[in-house]
């Protein structure tokens, strides 16, 4: 990857830019629209957001109001944990379209697999979920499907009723938190591995050993938590909303951290916290 407009290329062919910009914590309003707006104007091209982060409207304002063709982006979304089956998924999906003010989605994922509201029946919920899910990406509303916060045996139910598998699996992925048994699993399926919180919510900037790396390779801890990421291919979704952070941020294409580094930083166990159960998540 050479550039924030370079792409994977998901199963079913649709290109998704290499980096992407979250807004997961970021307020609703001017400070949602103006940080969306300094991430295009950086160069970012993929943004993500979800129901829950309660900013949609604030993400498709600042598109619109960015002047980048609508064609040249790829943004995401997601379905929150009280609106699983077919029917609640259907509604929520319009409900996101009005609020983001578009015509199509480029990536719609199942937030959580697990929710309490659903736990007694997950599966079936998830089946539900999913079914509106192939409809809307047959119908052409949305351009590729898949799942956050799934491991191995909640994609696996997914599969038993699917006629189109998950493209995308959106889980917490930062130095010493690399998730590997649901990692290699989601790569034998061909199955894309999106880094939400890349920096450990900010946890990791009081890592002394990371910081170590940054005087080592001359960059900032966040620059070499994104490149570490991009060198593990994931797909890293950093977050700001200070517009130098944002441009530092993307500018990661231009060194490489060594193989043995990028093994030492996986190994960092905990050091800027541990991911959390689905199947135990309390919401």
């Amino acid at each position: 990857m050479k550039s924030l407009t370079d792409c994977y290329k998901l199963s079913n062919g649709v290109e998704i830019p290499c980096v992407g910009f979250g807004t997961w914590q970021t307020p609703d309003g001017k400070i949602a629209v103006e940080s969306v707006k300094a991430a295009l104007a950086a160069g970012y091209r993929h943004v993500d957001t979800a129901a829950i982060y309660g900013n949609e409207e604030s993400v498709g304002a600042a598109i619109r109001e960015s002047g980048v063709p609508r064609k040249e982006l790829f943004i995401t979304t997601k379905l929150w944990n009280d609106e699983h089956g077919y029917e609640n998924t259907l509604r929520a999906f319009d409900a996101s379209m009005k609020k983001l003010g578009l015509d199509y989605l480029d990536l719609y994922l199942i937030h959580w697999p697990n929710p309490v509201r659903f736990r007694k029946d997950w599966k079936g919920a998830n089946a539900g979920t999913w079914k509106a899910f192939e409809e809307l990406h047959k119908a052409g509303k949305i351009r590729a499907i898949g799942v956050s916060n799934f491991r191995g045996h909640h994609i696996d139910a997914i599969l038993e009723t699917a006629s189109v598998a998950p493209m995308v699996n959106q889980i917490r992925l930062c130095p010493g938190d690399t998730q590997d048994e649901t990692a290699a699993y989601c790569r034998k399926k061909n199955i894309l591995l999106e880094a939400y919180s890349p920096l450990g919510v900010g946890k990791i900037f009081e890592s002394a050993e990371i910081k170590k790396y940054a005087e080592k390779y001359k960059r900032t801890i966040a620059q070499v938590c994104i490149r570490w990421s991009l060198q593990r291919e994931y797909l890293p979704l950093p977050k700001s909303i200070t517009p130098e952070r944002i441009r530092e941020n993307a500018r990661v294409f231009d060194f490489e951290i060594s193989a043995a580094d990028v093994k030492a930083i996986a190994a960092l166990k905990g050091v800027a916290g541990t991911s959390q159960d689905p199947d135990a998540a309390d919401f």
